[in-house]
């Protein structure tokens, strides 16, 4: 194994009725006071949401709602949190939803602890802080893994960028997972969760470090795991076990755990973000969209790698270490195809783009050709719009 630092600070309720709890975790933090973030139709016309609110009364716990939350996360209603939470006195923020819901109690969790700074700021990296309010979670789709990460996506509306913040300061102190509450999500919803968890584990899986055994191992059996049982839950979302285990694939798969000892790539992340930030695309669906086309691109690189994938994940064999790589690639491009979900920018809403746009996507991803994207080919401006270049057909 090579050196690294693990922290998973975050406690796990998993099971049937697990919302009901929530006033008692949130008391166990010591909060009296709490922002309730979360979107707005279905937890509301579940009844999750007031299940989650009784909980919180039950316990003798005040709160106050922001709800509003939309996919790719907004930056404007994140501020409007920090303002919220701000005037209201909270003590932790609870968001009750998906990655888009977390991410943002996450943003006003860091804004309304340091309020003398905008926390785009935080996001563009040109400032720091050691500082968050305490957050909570109650998830409702299998697919980010906020619940468990360090990590947090808004986009900007009026500039169209989308980015990413990273610090432990954000991880959740705990998280509530009902695979029950999953039921009701729209096809498409989850079939983009479920590329998101699969993607999360290959962003990790395919870099330049070796001799991870054990992360190796956990990392190929999560994403059997997700590809077997995301299927089965695809096709039957009343089919508790199969959402189970696909909802604590999830969380795993961006906690860091399937990554240890060696760097993540996300060079398809941002790549994707690009295309979220822009046309408003759904992250899940950017990532399958580009993630063949950046494949095909660098697997010369490192056959080996590409072909051990193969084996281990799609129970490819071949001597032939280009074709068992490239199998690898299309056998997961299939999967996704099994999800209908996009496989190129005209399976997009999007549709196929012109050639300076795919240049401006590039430069913008690269910061004009300043940075350089992941690590397991260091991507330029040019690789970039080569890659998107790939992707932009039907």
């Amino acid at each position: 194994m090579k050196e690294f630092v693990q922290y998973m600070p975050t406690k796990v309720v998993f099971g049937r009725n697990t919302e009901n709890e929530t006033g008692r975790l949130v008391k166990e933090r010591g909060a009296s006071r709490v922002l309730i973030v979360y979107g707005g139709g279905s937890a509301v016309k579940s009844g999750l949401l007031s299940r989650v609110e009784e909980s919180l009364r039950e316990e003798g716990i005040v709160y106050e709602e922001l709800s509003g939350v939309r996919p790719n996360p907004r930056l404007s209603l994140a501020r409007e949190g920090v303002k919220k939470a701000l005037a209201f006195g909270a003590e932790l923020i609870l968001a009750v939803g998906g990655g888009s819901a977390i991410d943002t109690a996450k943003a006003a969790a860091l804004g309304a602890a340091n309020p003398g700074t905008d926390i785009w700021e935080f996001w563009m990296g040109r400032a720091q802080t050691e500082k968050a309010l305490p957050v909570g979670a109650v998830l409702t789709i299998p697919a980010a893994g906020s619940e468990m990460s360090d990590s947090a996506v808004l986009t900007d509306e009026e500039t169209k960028k989308k980015a990413g913040y990273n610090s432990d300061i954000v991880r959740p102190g705990f998280a509530v997972l009902n695979p029950e509450l999953t039921r009701t999500l729209p096809k498409y919803q989850l079939a983009c969760g479920i590329v998101d968890i699969l993607m999360h584990t290959l962003e990790r899986y395919f870099t330049p470090v070796k001799g991870n055994e054990l992360t190796d191992e956990l990392a190929e059996g999560l994403m059997r795991t997700v590809i077997r049982n995301g299927k089965k839950a695809y096709e039957n979302q009343k089919d508790y076990d199969a959402m189970s285990e696909l909802m604590w694939c999830g969380s795993l798969s961006h906690n860091g755990l399937t990554g240890l000892g060696r760097p993540k790539d996300f060079a398809c992340h941002k790549l994707g973000h690009e295309l979220s930030g822009r046309f408003d695309e759904v992250h899940g669906a950017t990532l399958s969209a580009v993630w063949g086309s950046w494949a095909k691109y660098v697997h010369r690189l490192d056959l080996d790698r590409f072909a051990r994938f193969g084996k281990q994940v799609w129970n490819i064999e071949s001597e032939d270490k280009e074709e068992a790589a490239l199998a690898s690639i299309e056998q997961t491009e299939s999967f996704f195809r099994s999800l209908h979900m996009p496989v190129c920018l005209g399976d997009l809403s999007m549709g196929v783009q012109t050639d300076e746009v795919l240049r401006s996507l590039a430069e913008a991803a690269t910061k004009g050709d300043t940075v350089r994207l992941g690590c397991f080919k260091k991507l330029t401006a040019q690789d970039a719009y080569e890659i998107y270049q790939a992707a932009n057909h039907r």
